[in-house]
């Protein structure tokens, strides 16, 4: 079980929150002028890295507010949440080596 810190209602059970993949992806911003592969391309591929990872993650039984997590996916480590629109935390150079 995790505990994950919600920006808003604190420290609750991983059972409340749903995961809801890659955060910081910008919109283009004319995406007219996009060809077929590469709006494809804005539209499905996301990274899928083996360690340090900022995700989009919504509190479904609290809230309902979006926040961010920054999460180890090999690990489960949640290093920080923050809300949307804060600064990216730093995290140090420790946190931020990927596993072997």
């Amino acid at each position: 079980m995790l505990l994950i810190k919600c920006p808003w209602c604190g420290y609750r059970d991983q059972s409340e929150f749903s995961a809801q993949g890659e955060a910081h992806i910008e919109r283009p911003e004319n995406p007219h002028d996009l060809d077929e592969e590469q709006w494809g391309d804005y539209l499905f591929f996301r990274k899928n890295p083996k360690g340090v990872h900022y995700e989009r993650w919504v509190h479904v039984h609290g809230c309902r507010r979006w926040f961010n997590v920054i999460r180890n996916t090999a690990t489960d480590h949640i290093h920080a949440t923050y809300r949307p629109g804060d600064p990216i935390p730093a995290l140090s150079d420790e946190e931020t080596d990927q596993p072997a």
